[in-house]
């Protein structure tokens, strides 16, 4: 089974450049379409766990029906437009497509750090704004794949991403994703520096990863993306004496029926992983 690496806080590597050209747009065309009124009467279950009140009627609405319709530089372009109501939507859809769409490596990189410059300007302003604070963890995470697992760290990326998350779910207890990331994040660090200089340095621990991770799920148990997180977060920490595991856990993932463009993006991985 092969684990594409997808990996909320990781640090891995890559570049930088600028993002100018157009945005790939969503290839699955049975990827759910929804509208301003269908995003509000759904709106629980397409923000599980994220503790984000749904908006107003009207243009904030129409942006997130087209984030969740896989339109993400429409969605993007018209959050920047709406001024501070609009930053949450336009970060979540560039760092969406950023992490799953753009081919490009340079403009990835450039979109992530767009999404933590807006994020970290919200998050001066307002501290306690935990969905600042988790697009700026995820940017940066998502940053740190541009650069050496050495260099991340030494810059202190890995205790601002940990600090951050730590934030959030102190802010927003049942926000499933920021568990399922400061799980990974865990589990990232021990794979890369090992169980004793994780514990010691950044505070990382396997078992908090793998408590992260089963709270996470039991706040959003229908997420894909969780779920294959989880699987790879075993083999990172376990080894193949879990693959097992991490295989029923994509199996899981890949009979899920998308809720949204994301979802079925996230779907597409599982599949993909059980077939390569």
């Amino acid at each position: 089974m092969a684990h594409p690496d997808l990996r909320p806080l990781s640090l891995l590597s890559g570049g930088t450049a600028s993002s100018s050209e157009p945005w790939t747009p969503m290839p699955y065309r049975d990827a759910p379409h929804y509208d301003s009124a269908q995003v509000l009467k759904h709106w629980d279950r397409l923000h599980v766990g994220q503790g984000l009140p749904p908006p107003a009627k009207g243009p904030l609405a129409e942006g997130w029906a087209l984030y969740h319709s896989g339109e993400f530089e429409r969605a993007a372009h018209l959050g920047l437009r709406l001024g501070h109501d609009g930053l949450i939507l336009c970060n979540q859809a560039t760092a969406i497509y950023a992490t799953y769409l753009e081919p490009r490596e340079a403009a990835r990189q450039a979109l992530f750090r767009q999404v933590a410059e807006r994020a970290a300007t919200q998050a001066a302003a307002e501290p306690d704004n935990c969905q600042a604070l988790f697009w700026q963890a995820y940017a940066l995470g998502r940053y740190s794949q541009g650069i050496s697992v050495a260099r991340a760290l030494a810059q202190g990326l890995g205790s601002k991403l940990k600090g951050a998350l730590e934030h959030v779910i102190e802010l927003e207890p049942q926000h499933a994703a920021a568990h399922i990331a400061l799980a990974a994040f865990h589990a990232e660090v021990i794979d890369k520096v090992g169980a004793l200089v994780g514990r010691m340095t950044y505070g990382v621990r396997a078992e908090t990863s793998i408590e992260l991770f089963e709270k996470g799920l039991s706040l959003h148990p229908r997420s894909a993306g969780a779920l294959m997180e989880y699987a790879r977060g075993l083999l990172m920490l376990e080894g193949e004496g879990r693959t097992a595991d991490a295989t029923r856990l994509y199996e899981r993932a890949a009979a899920l029926e998308p809720v949204d463009a994301r979802e079925r993006l996230d779907i597409e991985l599982a599949r993909a992983g059980l077939t390569d």
